[in-house]
């Protein structure tokens, strides 16, 4: 015991009294000295509350390097079911919604562009106007019919849940498009007023058109690898 304790004395001390030797720890009551300055205290306090009791009376200090985990990577859960995709393929709705929506989409342009040509020189209000409402009136189309095909295809009007935050935002967007025309009808608020009512409406409208977007394309790519498996199988 004297040996190995002179043994880690001769080391301390080394050929410069233990000074150039940033590695070299001395442990002195209850405090670490000679410690590399890049280990934290957090470091400090893993070395003395290391697992082996002999490097840590002897005041040692041991590296952790964590061992890499490998984590299971989530899959998607397909948008449709192979029954789900059958019924969509055969409903006469899914053919009327893909021609609703670009239609949607083309008057949202229109009415947009109007809508901020009489806010920037309050010109064209009565064309304004007159557009929010068709695309108020198409809304309406096209979220009665999505909600026929919606029940088609998975067995709910609203709120199925592959598409339930999809029917949550289309709801606020359906909300503020009613208040707009309230407001022309009751005549509420300044004309102003009620066309920034009617760019919160298109604002919401682009998020949900962003979202059936995005689902669009995951609908893809689960057909495509649906193909994919088809043909090793």
């Amino acid at each position: 015991m004297q040996n190995t304790a002179r043994g880690w004395s001769d080391l301390s001390a080394g050929p410069n009294g233990g000074r150039g030797n940033p590695f070299v720890a001395h442990f002195t009551g209850h405090q670490f000295r000679g410690m590399p300055s890049q280990n934290s205290l957090l470091d400090q306090l893993i070395a003395r509350l290391s697992n082996c009791p002999w490097p840590t009376t002897a005041g040692s200090y041991i590296p952790f390097h964590p061992v890499p985990v490998e984590m299971p990577v989530a899959r998607r859960k397909p948008l449709y079911t192979l029954e789900e995709r059958l019924r969509r393929d055969a409903t006469p709705w899914t053919l009327v919604q893909g021609i609703l929506a670009p239609i949607q989409f083309l008057v949202f342009l229109v009415s947009v562009g109007l809508v901020l040509t009489y806010l920037r020189t309050g010109d064209y209000y009565a064309a304004a106007t007159a557009s929010v409402v068709v695309k108020t009136l198409v809304l309406y189309t096209i979220m009665v019919t999505g909600a026929i095909w919606e029940k088609r295809v998975f067995g709910k009007y609203l709120f199925a849940p592959a598409f339930f935050w999809e029917d949550a935002v289309s709801m606020v967007v359906i909300a503020l498009h009613t208040a707009y025309v309230a407001a022309v009808i009751g005549d509420y608020g300044s004309a102003q007023e009620r066309m920034i009512i009617a760019l919160a409406a298109y604002s919401t409208y682009a998020i949900n058109a962003a979202q059936f977007i995005l689902k669009l394309r995951a609908a893809r790519k689960d057909a495509e690898k649906q193909k994919g498996a088809e043909r090793t199988a």
